[in-house]
This record gives C-alpha cells, structure tokens and sequence, in this order.
C-alpha cells in the first residue's frame, strides 16, 4: 500500500493546522510498517529526520492556482493508492482515493470583506475558489476525518451526503511543548496570555476592551502571523491600553511553554473555532483557561475552563475579577487533558486508511 500525505502546512508556522499535521507524520511511519508512505513537502524544513518515507519536493504554495495544477501533477507521478490532504485544499482533478481533514468550516461562516486584508475583488474572487475547492473535495473525499463532534454537526448540516463518512479524531497535546513543564516557573500576578492568529473571529479586540477596566491585568500576545496585527495594535492604540499589551511574535516551544507557565491564564476568546489546542496545552503546563462559551470549547473543556460570553467585555471583566473563586481544580484540568493524545489520533487515522484499502 502506498499512502501520500501533503505536509505542505506542516510545522508552528502554521499554527493548529501545522501542529496537527507535523504530529501526524512523526507517528504514522511508526505506527504502520507495512505501508509506504510518501510525504509531499513545501520547504526543506518540513523534512523531519529518522522516518522512513520517501520524501516529495512540491514547492507550491497553498491556496494558489499552481495548488490546482502543478500540484496534481506531482500526485499523479506517485501512483498513490491513497491521497490524504490535511486541509480542504485538494486539486479538484485529483480522481484517486481521497481522504481529508476539515478542521472548521470558518469561511463558511465568517465572510465578507471585514475578515480579510484583500482587496474586495481579490477576496471574492478567492472566495469563490473556496466554496468550488471546498465542495469538490468534500464530494469526492471517502472519508472526511474532524477533531470534534461539533465540527462533524456543522459539515453534516452544509453537506448532509458527507455524514456517513466522517470520523472524528480528536487532536492532542504536543510532547515538544510539555517537556519544557517545570514546577520552579512562578506564576506572574494579574497576567493574560493569548497565542494564536488575529484574525476577526479570533475575538482578540474584546480582550483588549476589558482590559480598560482593568488596569493591574496586561496581556500577552503570542503569534507568528502577522495578518491583522495592525489592527489589533490600533485597537490598543484607541483604547488607550498601551502599557498592558506586549506583542512578542513567534516563540519558540520552550519560551511558549515558560509563557505559559508564568500567566496567571490563557485566554481563548474566539468566536468561531474547530477544536482549540491551545487551551488543552495550557491545561496541560497546570495554567487557568479562560474560553469563550461557544460549542465546540464547551464539548472539548467541559468542567476544566471558566467560561464567558465572546460579545460582551462585561462578562469578560467580570470571570476575570473572579478568577481565583471561579479557576477549576487541578483534577478537573487533569479529567481533560488525559482524554486528548496524539498516538490515540494517529490510531484512528490508520484504521480510516486501511477501511479505504
């Protein structure tokens, strides 16, 4: 059997996305022996050492038109009897065995010119590609893996032909970030952290509202897409909270993990999100979460996060004024993060690989 994975968004570059698929790759040569496994790589620091796999240069960015056309080529030269494309971004042309990963269905509910730096004739134009992309794939993939039950609700309601063929694996916490776990890392007083992009649905400009009402908390802001930045640090700029907010950029995973460690809580203010890895990592280095109530952060953090309400600065001030009655015990944040593994993903993964084979 030879199985093709696209590695393209592999790596922390890539946020969530880049963590699932890096995590996903070091296991699987582990895990089955007898496949061939063929990884198709963007840059050449995708390449991880020690896994044998043969490695396929495509220099292709994503979303692009030569995403549709060169890379269907480089595919096709693989004779794959199994194509795995962590994202919606398959070749439309590709007609082998196709299986996906559909982390969110974002685009399809956050749209609109307020949710891009684009052009309006440019954003558009894209995101007409996506919804054809998105449905094409969605129609010939034969199975659709999602990391929760939510996100399974949602594509089942826009694609109710793809219910029977998607499978739910639940993402992980990354080994990389907790071996930096230590106990001699002290607590900083009254700070938040926030890792991730600035995208609108990530909510952040309600974080930095509340922050005008609290004038002891500051807030750390953690991320290597600088999309949006500009106008998150307009908003700072605007409310007048300058001195409360630090922008740090990429860290790596022990300066993460140390970031982490010493706040008080990570916050997770989205809107809209398809599992919310973050949160379970900083569960897992022992800190507070702070999540915004919407359904998918509630299915994945049950009793282990302290909730508000993501459209209102008010509630927001209000869980973080309490944060020392309202935190969680120890053994409810440990009840959470024992539930999510990597290898446990991996695992379901093969068996969805092999169910096609």
């Amino acid at each position: 059997m030879k199985i093709g994975i696209d590695c393209r968004l592999s790596g922390v570059a890539h946020a969530g996305i880049g963590r699932y698929i890096e995590n996903l790759i070091s296991r699987l040569p582990k895990e089955a022996l007898d496949i061939e496994w063929v990884y198709f790589y963007r840059t050449p620091d995708q390449i991880l050492p020690n896994l044998d796999v043969k490695y396929v240069p495509a220099p292709i960015r994503h979303y692009s038109v030569q995403e549709q056309l060169q890379l269907l080529s480089i595919f096709n030269q693989e004779k794959l009897d199994l194509l795995h494309v962590p994202h919606f971004n398959a070749p439309v042309m590709y007609s082998g065995k196709l299986i996906l990963t559909i982390h969110d269905l974002l685009w399809h509910q956050q749209k609109g010119t307020q949710v891009t730096t684009l052009k309006p004739w440019k954003y558009w134009g894209k995101y007409a590609g996506y919804k054809i992309v998105t449905s094409q794939a969605i129609n010939r993939a034969r199975k659709i893996l999602v990391p929760t039950q939510t996100i399974k609700k949602e594509l089942s309601e826009h694609h109710p032909k793809t219910k029977s063929k998607i499978i739910v694996t639940h993402e992980g916490v990354d080994q990389q970030l907790l071996k930096y776990r230590s106990k001699k890392i002290k607590k900083q007083k009254n700070s938040l952290i926030y890792v991730g992009s600035l995208y609108p649905h990530k909510n952040v400009k309600l974080v930095i509202q509340a922050l005008k009402t609290l004038p002891k908390w500051k807030l750390t802001i953690v991320g290597s897409r600088n999309v949006f930045q500009d106008q998150i640090r307009a908003e700072v700029e605007r409310v007048g909270v300058n001195k409360q907010v630090i922008f740090t950029g990429y860290l790596s995973d022990k300066e993460l993990a140390k970031e982490i460690q010493s706040s008080t809580a990570l916050i997770q203010p989205s809107l809209s999100e398809g599992f919310g890895l973050t949160g379970i990592e900083a569960l897992s280095l022992g800190t507070t979460l702070i999540a915004s109530n919407i359904l998918v952060f509630k299915e994945i953090y049950q009793e282990a996060a302290i909730y508000f309400n993501p459209h209102s600065s008010a509630d927001l001030t209000k869980k973080i004024q309490q944060i020392s009655k309202l935190r969680p015990t120890k053994a409810k944040m440990q009840q959470v993060t024992e539930k999510y593994c990597w290898d446990e993903m991996t695992k379901k993964t093969i068996k969805a690989y092999r169910s096609l084979l």
